[in-house]
């Protein structure tokens, strides 16, 4: 199947998956997550009319984005990112969906200040609570928004989360939910509740249906539209 049987049949779910849940068919964005594809097959997906493009890897996305200069494109950082690459990232990305430390957000404030910026970013949070992977947990969360709305360089947009691997979709179901929900006490507590509903970034190529019917705006997803990924060159 190619990449646009793939797109098609994708997008059919995403509205059958917004439908079963009372959303709008448009409730739910689409993430391409262009992780080791190479910039010819990130064409294909812009000119299908893609422009929401996820990379996980600062030294990646500056080797594509030349390539793909004359495409009007979204990029959001959805890895993590160290603190001495932050410049780079500013420079390449509209929005960092990976922000989970406060020093991180003072510098990448600091950062787009000089340049006259206002990244939007996401809080990762990491819901399965695994040593190895990035993300704050979720009691911490209170008091990074917080440090993010002292950013003036900063627009908080919501939340993000990987949830621990699981061999059924349906597994993944109270992570989506506990994600939905601690949006809600969040925007309650930093009495955000006035302001542009949060983005909800959760779900990728295995769960994203489940996702969706969990409440995620928007969803990531890699095989489910480029199929199995190429491996990395060493």
């Amino acid at each position: 199947m190619n990449f646009a049987e793939n797109l098609a049949r994708v997008r059919e779910r995403m509205a059958a998956a917004c439908a079963r849940s009372g959303r709008a068919e448009n409730s739910a964005r689409l993430m391409a997550v262009t992780k080791t594809q190479p910039a010819e097959r990130i064409r294909e997906a812009l000119e299908l009319g893609l422009r929401l493009l996820g990379e996980n890897r600062v030294q990646e996305a500056e080797t594509k984005r030349p390539a793909l200069a004359g495409y009007a494109a979204e990029w959001h950082l959805i890895g993590p990112l160290q603190a001495n690459k932050a410049a780079r990232a500013l420079a390449l990305f509209q929005a960092v969906q990976s922000l989970d430390r406060s020093e991180l957000a003072r510098r990448l404030d600091r950062l787009a200040g000089e340049r006259h910026l206002r990244p939007a970013v996401l809080l990762e949070i990491n819901l399965g609570r695994e040593a190895q992977k990035s993300g704050i947990l979720p009691e911490a969360a209170a008091g990074l928004a917080a440090a993010v709305l002292a950013c003036p360089n900063l627009e908080l947009r919501g939340l993000m989360a990987i949830p621990p691997a699981a061999d059924r979709p349906e597994a993944q179901r109270p992570y989506f939910a506990a994600l939905r929900e601690l949006a809600g006490r969040l925007r309650h507590e930093l009495a955000l509740e006035a302001a542009p509903a949060w983005e909800l970034s959760m779900g990728m190529s295995q769960d994203y249906e489940i996702a969706i019917e969990e409440g995620a705006t928007l969803v990531r997803l890699g095989a489910a539209l480029f199929g199995a990924r190429p491996p990395q060159r060493l």
